[in-house]
């Protein structure tokens, strides 16, 4: 069988060739790139999460024109879920709860707008390489690597797809080099127009679903009323935020503390006599500590390793006046 043989030879060429050039730029460059094509370009696709034995798949459609940016991303896996974004407003949208969450986008954005568009001060607190590249969901990428110079943050290992720059991989490594959490695109459409269908929620509400506002007030930093008796090394204070708690429960305050990849946000809510276990625990990726100060419970949380939402977690005292 001749062609048995002509294929396995084929296949034996190009295990062994060289690997694609390494595509130019600076890392840094590449950064900007990601950041600035997760929300520019239209894209369509379809993406997997992984966060240790747990999988998700999304499918995700994203628009830019003159009426400024759309974008709706669909729960494949179990109970049925979307997000819709307009511009500055979103809608997480919760059949199983009969609940429509209304809220703005924060300083985290969804894959693959992971990155923000200014990250000035990451090489304080990163050692920045590019990597090799390689392929994912068929299309070439420049990997980008950034290595943490404490213990304080987690790893990243970002590709990039070589023409556009849109951000196709994004993995989270701990001190171990082990997988925190990672987002893989397995198809997308990269350019091109988006039909309007693509964007209209799929999920019918009726008039018993309830409808939660939960975009906040912004606070000056200044005004919070709380702040760190200790810093945490390359986190600062980004935005400071009231948010309504619903059912008579007052509000909470919303601080979101960042390097400027990573962030860790720290919520100040009245304490309403529950129970409350304080000390610290995981939610898949994320790491979350308690901790009662008076009458207020405070909760930190990120995805950062456990010894920093602890630290800041412990440190956000009331300002006495």
């Amino acid at each position: 069988m001749r062609w048995v043989s002509a294929v396995l030879a084929v296949c034996a060429a190009l295990s062994q060739a060289p690997a694609i050039a390494e595509s130019p730029g600076d890392p840094l460059s590449w950064l900007g790139r990601m950041a600035t094509a997760g929300q520019r370009l239209n894209y369509y696709g379809t993406f997997i999460y992984q966060s240790g034995k747990n999988f998700e798949t999304s499918r995700i459609a994203h628009m830019s024109d003159a009426n400024g940016e759309h974008e709706r991303l669909e729960v494949l896996d179990g109970s049925p879920r979307e997000v819709i974004r307009s511009n500055s407003e979103v809608r997480c949208v919760l059949p199983d709860q009969k609940t429509v969450i209304v809220d703005r986008p924060g300083t985290r954005r969804a894959f693959p707008s992971r990155l923000p568009v200014a990250f000035g001060g990451l090489a304080e607190n990163y050692r920045i390489r590019k990597g090799s590249v390689g392929r994912v969901a068929g299309l070439d990428a420049q990997q980008i690597i950034l290595e943490p110079k404490d213990d304080l943050r987690f790893g990243y290992q970002l590709w990039a797809e070589v023409q556009s720059g849109l951000l196709l991989k994004a993995r989270t490594v701990d001190e171990r080099g082990e997988i925190v959490e990672q987002f893989t695109f397995s198809d997308v459409k990269i350019g091109g127009e988006i039909g309007s269908d693509a964007f209209r929620p799929r999920i019918t509400r009726s008039s018993d679903w309830r409808v939660v506002h939960a975009n906040g007030v912004e606070v000056r930093k200044e005004d919070s009323g709380w702040a760190l008796n200790a810093p945490l090394a390359g986190f600062s204070l980004v935005s400071v935020m009231r948010r309504p708690l619903g059912r008579d429960r007052g509000e909470a305050l919303h601080m979101v503390y960042s390097d400027g990849l990573a962030s860790i946000s720290v919520f100040i809510e009245p304490n309403d006599g529950a129970r409350v276990e304080p000390g610290p625990f995981a939610s898949g990726a994320i790491n979350i500590y308690k901790r009662v100060v008076g009458p207020h419970l405070v909760t930190a949380l990120g995805e950062v390793p456990l010894r920093s939402v602890q630290r800041l977690g412990d440190a956000i005292e009331p300002v006495m006046r």
